[in-house]
């Protein structure tokens, strides 16, 4: 993802996917307007409240919230992905903060 550590995404939903992995609506806190693109197999960084870290990689975009495009990404500023967690730790959910690696 372009402009690594200068865009910011906040948690807003997150759930656990049917077939594996999470489904994480995000809403861009700061910086530039991810593309889907730059978003696709990308791996991130998820920051939670208390300080704990999760890596995590984009497996693609759940179609529930509606077909995914860089339009609907800069008009209303969320974004829903699925992605896989690596190693252990507590899941990502609300409030987490997540940022490119």
């Amino acid at each position: 993802m372009a402009n690594k550590g200068q865009t910011k995404l906040k948690v807003i939903d997150a759930l656990d996917h049917p077939h594996g992995g999470r489904i994480l609506r995000l809403r861009l806190l700061e910086g530039s307007v991810p593309t889907v693109k730059g978003l696709r197999g990308a791996s991130l960084l998820a920051v939670g409240p208390r300080g704990q870290e999760r890596q995590v990689k984009v497996l693609g975009f759940p179609v529930t919230g509606g077909k995914i495009s860089d339009g609907r990404i800069r008009d209303t500023g969320r974004v829903d992905i699925h992605v896989e967690e690596e190693g252990e730790g507590v899941p990502i959910d609300l409030t987490w903060v997540v940022r490119p690696n």
